[in-house]
């Protein structure tokens, strides 16, 4: 979904003047220097479409006093992150589009998206958390979600040194694993924790079934999962060799057994979409319990990367 045509990786971030988009900025800022990439800081007006007969649709344009109030953001936007990072190139861009369009078609394959979880103040913010739910699901790039700050002014986050990922065996989940391992890699002493959820949706109340007799296999289940998660590390991207893994095996529901074990972490990985049903751990429903629940930034790896 690449507007211009550029095929140089960037890291984009939608900003609003909330908090919450001050923190994803912080955070992209941080990544585009990481990486070694300009950072595009985006500021969408999501101005209406107007149908018309002969023209067909068209944005309604924005006044003068809202296109002032945007490059406004935009100007202490691209500030903020020079103070916080000297070397980022950054580009300010003005879209009328809502975020999450303004956001996807200027994003392609090898970019990464960062945006908030939600806006915060006295009205509801242009980003909130439908965006980052509709990002995720539709981008092509990685979208690291940062959740909403609890100090007015955040401060500039440090590199992640612990990465919590969720598998389920899937190929998505691969690439989630992947991912982390790569990132973990970027700083020294980085660390990975690898989560799968051996729990089971049962059809009916699981006391009925307990009375009756029923128990559930956890040892062949456990194992099952010992087993899968060894496959899963059988291998690994080169140059990630070095990075220490752990290994939680769980019973809980999948998304409370990842967010339980990122209490401590920097970041948490996910897969936007595991096997489906019964079987899978990164559903789309779980990754989004994991965005809403998570206190920590959550990155979600495309569902079809090129």
């Amino acid at each position: 979904m690449v507007e211009d045509g550029t095929v140089t990786p960037k890291v984009m971030v939608g900003v609003d003047g909330s908090p919450t988009a001050s923190a994803a900025l912080a955070w992209a800022a941080t990544e585009a220097d990481r990486r070694g990439r300009p950072l595009h800081v985006v500021c969408a007006l999501a101005m209406p479409l107007v149908a018309s007969m002969y023209a067909g649709s068209t944005r309604f344009p924005p006044s003068e006093e809202i296109t002032a109030q945007g490059h406004r953001l935009l100007g202490e936007a691209s500030e903020r992150a020079r103070e916080l990072r000297p070397g980022v190139q950054v580009e300010e861009v003005l879209a009328l589009e809502d975020p999450a369009t303004a956001l996807l078609r200027r994003s392609g394959p090898e970019d990464l998206l960062v945006v908030g979880s939600r806006g915060l103040g006295a009205a509801r913010s242009a980003l909130d958390s439908s965006v980052s739910v509709r990002l995720a699901a539709r981008a092509e790039c990685p979208v690291l979600v940062v959740p909403a700050s609890e100090t007015a002014e955040p401060t500039e986050p440090a590199e992640p040194h612990r990465i919590v990922v969720g598998v389920d065996g899937s190929e998505y989940s691969r690439r989630a694993l992947d991912f982390a391992l790569r990132e973990a890699a970027r700083v020294e002493g980085g660390s990975v924790v690898v989560v799968h959820s051996w729990w089971v949706q049962l059809p009916f109340d699981p006391g009925s079934l307990v009375g009756g007799g029923w128990a559930p296999p956890r040892e062949e289940l456990d194992e099952r999962s010992r087993k899968m998660v060894a496959e899963m590390l059988e291998r690994v991207p080169g140059g990630t060799e070095g990075v220490e893994v752990s290994v939680v095996r769980s019973e809980r529901p999948p998304a409370e057994a990842v967010v339980e074990a990122a209490e401590d972490a920097d970041l948490i990985v996910v897969g936007s979409r595991g096997r489906g049903s019964v079987r899978g751990l990164l559903l789309g429903s779980v990754s989004q319990t994991v965005l809403h629940s998570a206190t920590v930034p959550v990155a979600v790896l495309p569902k079809h990367p090129r």
